[in-house]
This record gives C-alpha cells, sequence and structure tokens, in this order.
C-alpha cells in the first residue's frame, strides 16, 4: 500500500495510507510519518531532542565537572560557601538540577540555562 504525505513549511504534517493519493499530497517511503523533515527531494527523520535529566549522581556530576575542566573552581567555590553546602557537596548522592544552591553554583560560573542542560546531559552519559 502507498504512503502519501502532506507536506507544510518543510515539515511532514499528515500521511495517508487509504491506497489513492488525495489532493497536495506527495508518494513516500512507509517510514516516513509526521515530523519527518523534507527538503523537496529527501525525507530525513526528525532530529531527537535530547532528554534533559532532572538529576545525575555525584559521581556523573563530578566526572563531568572534571571533564569540563571546572573541577577545581567548582571545588573552590564549595569551599568559600558555609558548611551545610560543603556537607552537601561532599556527601550528596545525586545532584539535582533544580536545587537552589546547585542554581547559585552554575550561576556563579555565569552559566545559561542551555549550558546547564547540556552539561546534566553530557553528565547523565558517563
Amino acid at each position: 500500500m502507498s504512503n502519501f504525505v502532506l507536506v507544510e513549511n518543510g515539515i511532514v504534517v499528515q500521511s495517508d495510507r487509504s491506497g489513492a493519493q488525495p489532493e497536495g499530497f506527495i508518494e513516500a517511503d512507509d517510514a516516513v510519518c509526521p515530523g519527518f523533515l523534507f527538503d523537496g527531494q529527501i525525507f530525513t527523520a526528525p532530529p531527537i531532542e535530547p532528554v534533559i535529566p532532572d538529576r545525575v549522581s555525584a559521581r556523573q556530576f563530578k566526572l563531568q565537572l572534571l571533564n569540563a575542566g571546572l573541577l577545581t573552581e567548582v571545588e573552590n567555590w564549595i569551599a568559600a560557601q558555609g558548611p551545610a553546602v560543603q556537607i552537601a557537596y561532599e556527601n550528596s548522592g545525586s545532584f539535582v538540577r533544580a536545587d537552589p544552591t546547585m542554581q547559585a553554583g552554575f550561576a556563579a560560573l555565569d552559566f545559561t540555562g542551555a549550558q546547564v542542560d547540556a552539561f546534566f546531559v553530557a553528565a547523565a552519559g558517563l
């Protein structure tokens, strides 16, 4: 059975497998479905958006700090904070992105929201 798709602004928005080609639709491979991109010649699957984790393990977090060259800077910042922050950093099993202290630490590094997202995605992969 044929697969006909409707493309709007370079994106497949509808597919029809009823057999007859609806007006305005073009024929496509069976795998093509809404969300696919079309450049006028080739259909491509949409990019997969990374899932931004809301937390990572302490191991992942600290290894990502090391990989990003930030471990010393962050540990110096932690040392300048109060005992509660120091204890939390040393003894936490996980680091939560939305935690106020976490947000303050990233703000001290001048990280944008996108940079924090990228940091957590990278850390989750470790």
